[in-house]
């Protein structure tokens, strides 16, 4: 599953509607929905966004937090590392391999990290 994915069956889960109401209202397949909510499609287009927004009468600050979700939801990921030192290619490789075995405190631990080296860039 992906953020989206997950956010968007939360939504349909607090307005008590089905995948198949969801998605004659979108004008797409219910078969669609699905996959975006397990993550067998990648992340949504602005267009179909907008519409689960309008749907769901999400406003502009929850609208951004659905765009950015949208983004982090692609569910092939490529890192390129290209030009970058040999360590930077290592760890994405190995990241690559191992995430399926991570647990969700080490996640967690992972994601702080990122966060904070974020945080201090200029």
């Amino acid at each position: 599953m992906t953020p989206f994915g997950e956010a968007m069956r939360e939504l349909r889960r607090k307005k008590g509607v089905t995948q198949k109401e969801m998605a004659t209202a979108l004008g797409v397949s219910q078969a669609y929905l699905s996959a975006l909510e397990h993550g067998n499609r990648s992340a949504p287009s602005f267009d179909f966004i907008q519409r689960v927004a309008g749907y769901f009468n999400i406003i502009w600050d929850d609208l951004e937090d659905l765009m950015r979700i949208a983004g982090l939801s692609h569910p092939r990921v490529v890192i390129d590392t290209a030009g970058l030192d040999a360590a930077y290619t290592a760890l994405a490789n190995r990241l690559a391999r191992e995430i399926r075995n991570l647990d969700p405190e080490t996640l967690a631990a992972i994601d702080a990290v990122l966060n904070e080296a974020a945080s201090l860039k200029p």
